[in-house]
C-alpha cells in the first residue's frame, strides 16, 4: 500500500510536471501586443519598436499585432513607471537603453527602476563615433585630446543629459588623459548636430548611420570608433584602443524588458520570440544596416548585463564628481 501511494504520488507529480511544461509551450498573445518606448516618435527606442514590430510581422514570429506607445519624459522614468503600473500584463513590453541605468543613479524622482521590471532579452549593443566638421583641423582623436589638454575648458563637446553616453565617454577620457572640455547639453539629437555643423561646438558623439549620411554629404569626419571592433561602415578609422585610448566605455545596450509581475510563461514565449528574431534575416539585414553590434542575452544574461553597467556607471560618476542617490 505504502509502494502503490508512492507511485500514485510520483505520477500526479511527473503529470503535473508535464501540465505545466505544455502550458508553458502553448501559451499565446491573444491581443495586441504594446511596445513602450522613452523615446518620442522618430526616436532611437521608437524606430527600433516599430521596425521590430515589421520585421516580427513579416517572419510570422507572432499571431497578433504591435503597437507602439510613446511615454517620452524623464529620460525613461516616465516609461518605466507606464511598464510597471501594468504589473502581471503579459501584453506589454518595453524598450529600454543604458539612459534607464544611469538616470535613477543621479535622480531621486525616478521612482521605478530597471530593478523594478522584469528582463526579458538583450538585444544588441549601439556603437557610437567621434565626428568633427569636415573642415576642422583635427584629423585624429589624439590631436583633438592634446589641444584640450593644452587650453583646459577651452573646446567644446555637445550632447544629451550629464547621464548620456556622450558625456559619460567624456568623463571617462578626461579621467585617463588629464584633457579638460566643456559639455554643452541640448534635448534633442537635431540640436547636438546643428551645434557641430553652425561651428558651436568643436566635436560629438553621434550613432553610426547618421555620421554616415553627414559624412557621405561632406560635412563631417569620424575620428575615432566607440565599439569593440571598426565596423563595416568605418573601415578606415580606428576604434578608441586603435587611438590610443585604451579605456574601458560602458555600453549603450538595447533591451528588452515586462511589468514586474509579467507570468513566467508569457516571458519565456517573449524571450523565445526575440530569441527566434534575432535568427532572422530581416533583423541580420537590419544589424548590419545600422551598423550595430549584435549582443543576444537572455532575460538572466540581461539583469547581469544591468548590474554590471551600474557598477561602471557608479564608477565614473564618483570619478566625474557627480552624486549619486542610489
Amino acid at each position: 500500500m505504502i509502494h502503490a501511494r508512492m507511485l500514485r504520488t510520483a505520477i500526479l507529480s511527473a503529470a503535473a510536471v508535464l501540465a505545466a511544461g505544455i502550458a508553458h509551450a502553448d501559451w499565446q498573445p491573444t491581443k495586441p501586443l504594446e511596445i513602450i518606448v522613452h523615446t518620442g516618435p522618430g526616436g532611437g527606442s521608437d524606430l527600433l519598436a516599430r521596425a521590430i514590430a515589421n520585421m516580427m510581422e513579416k517572419e510570422k514570429l507572432v499571431p497578433v499585432r504591435i503597437q507602439v506607445m510613446n511615454k517620452p519624459g524623464g529620460n525613461g522614468a516616465v516609461a518605466a513607471a507606464a511598464i510597471s503600473e501594468k504589473n502581471d500584463d503579459p501584453h506589454t513590453l518595453g524598450l529600454i537603453t543604458s539612459v534607464w541605468i544611469a538616470n535613477p543613479l543621479t535622480t531621486s524622482e525616478a521612482k521605478v527602476t530597471v530593478h523594478d521590471l522584469k528582463p526579458i532579452a538583450q538585444l544588441m549593443l549601439e556603437p557610437a563615433v567621434f565626428a568633427v566638421r569636415a573642415d576642422s583641423r583635427y584629423k585624429t582623436l589624439k590631436e583633438f585630446i592634446d589641444d584640450a589638454r593644452a587650453r583646459p575648458g577651452q573646446l567644446k563637446q555637445s550632447g544629451g543629459s550629464v547621464t548620456s553616453r556622450d558625456n559619460i565617454v567624456r568623463q571617462t577620457l578626461q579621467h585617463a588623459t588629464g584633457a579638460k572640455w566643456a559639455f554643452v547639453s541640448f534635448p534633442g539629437g537635431g540640436e547636438r548636430l546643428a551645434a557641430l555643423l553652425g561651428g558651436h561646438v568643436d566635436i560629438m558623439v553621434i550613432e553610426p548611420q547618421e555620421a554616415g549620411e553627414q559624412v557621405r554629404a561632406g560635412k563631417l569626419r569620424v575620428l575615432a570608433q566607440l565599439s569593440e571592433s571598426r565596423l563595416p561602415g568605418y573601415p578606415d578609422a580606428p576604434t578608441l584602443k586603435e587611438a590610443g585610448f585604451d579605456v574601458r566605455t560602458t555600453p549603450q545596450i538595447r533591451a528588452v524588458v515586462a511589468p514586474p509581475r509579467m507570468p513566467a510563461d508569457a516571458a519565456a514565449y517573449w524571450e523565445g520570440r526575440f530569441d527566434k528574431l534575432r535568427q532572422t534575416a530581416s533583423w541580420k539585414k537590419y544589424v548590419l544596416d545600422n551598423q550595430l553590434e549584435e549582443s543576444f542575452l537572455p532575460g538572466a544574461g540581461l539583469s547581469k548585463s544591468i548590474t554590471e553597467i551600474e557598477r561602471e556607471l557608479r564608477e565614473v560618476f564618483t570619478q566625474a564628481g557627480i552624486k549619486t542617490v542610489r
